[in-house]
């Protein structure tokens, strides 16, 4: 099988890519490198990747529409991955324009490519910021999501409904996935594990939002890839195409081959115990600046992963407690 993997050289598409390279399939990369955060982090794992004889990689944003659909032309996808996009709830307060373009115009862009080349099954990356202020928990995906309380979430909520207009109206097989937290090796310096790790090493403090009373969803990356994979194999089919019995709590569009899923554990871990990971994997006691709760931001994500494993028969299930020392081991190991 031939793959896209849009964002490939960033945290998640990288460790997708490489799972699917290691299983024998043909992977093409997409990523437009922008400097978002440290180009060199995400270079690094692009030679990883480009060590595999089935890689190959495109240079290219996806605003660039002319060279997407040349790139459909060329290839013919079995499956269409579109991780690619502007990430970051904070950052959406200072630099919107980046958001319209990369998640709302790049993701429209792929959705008229697939359109007239259309894969076996399109897997949309969104997230579980699109819950924004929804008070009633779990997250379960049949929740209202119309109030996002960041552009992020608007842009990426935006794009579901996007790709279920793509679905409908062109019969491409997609299933949007909802990401609740994503940590682990090869992660993004901007995220929070990540800059607590690198400045504790430093003796310097971090700063601990909402007093560390948030509540997060983690979910480890390599349950996260196994969940994906897992739902790859399973495109909805299109309506009067056979569905099978019905699921209970199932998405599946009753007008289109679409489906929306959590990737999530569904066991939230309170920010001031995931520092508490974190030192006992750095042996670092953190000085921790307390601050209050940021624009943008909610106190509490929870999936429900009972769709998802209703469907694969699994969820992500590694505790913080092993994640973390995996995480820190690859960061003495990569940064010495």
């Amino acid at each position: 099988m031939t793959h896209l993997v849009t964002g490939a050289a960033g945290f998640i598409g990288f460790h997708l890519a490489r799972r699917l390279l290691d299983s024998g399939d043909r992977v093409v990369g997409l990523d437009g490198l922008t400097d978002y955060y440290d180009v060199g982090l995400k270079r690094r794992r692009l030679a990883l990747l480009e060590t595999h004889p089935n890689f190959s990689f495109v240079q290219a944003m996806l605003e660039d529409r002319e060279v997407i659909g040349a790139l459909f032309r060329a290839e013919r996808f079995d499956t269409v991955h579109h991780l690619a996009a502007q990430a970051g709830v904070r950052h959406s307060i200072e630099q919107p324009q980046a958001y319209i373009s990369a998640n709302i115009v790049g993701t429209f862009n792929l959705l008229e490519a697939c359109r007239r080349a259309p894969p076996r099954h399109l897997v949309f990356a969104s997230t579980s910021s699109a819950y924004g202020a929804n008070a009633k928990f779990p997250f379960e995906e049949t929740d209202p999501a119309i109030h996002p309380t960041t552009l992020y979430a608007a842009t990426k909520a935006s794009g579901e409904l996007m790709a279920h207009c793509y679905a409908h109206l062109f019969g491409v097989p997609t299933t949007a996935v909802r990401f609740f937290t994503v940590y682990g090796p090869w992660g993004r310096p901007d995220m929070s594990y990540f800059r607590f790790t690198e400045k504790m090493l430093r003796g310097e403090p971090i700063d601990v939002y909402n007093h560390g009373e948030s509540w997060r969803d983690f979910t480890y990356v390599d349950d996260l890839v196994d969940s994906m994979l897992a739902l790859t194999a399973l495109p909805p089919a299109a309506p009067g195409e056979g569905r099978g019995a019905p699921i209970a709590g199932d998405t599946l569009s009753p007008v289109a081959p679409y489906r929306l899923v959590n990737i999530g554990g569904g066991r939230p871990v309170r920010l001031a115990d995931f520092i508490d990971e974190i030192e006992k994997a750095l042996g670092v006691t953190a000085m921790r600046r307390l601050l209050p709760l940021p624009p943008g931001d909610v106190v509490r994500t929870f999936a429900s992963a009972d769709l998802l494993e209703r469907l694969t028969g699994g969820k992500p299930a590694t505790p913080v407690s092993v994640g973390i020392p995996r995480f820190v081991a690859w960061y003495r190991q990569t940064f010495n």
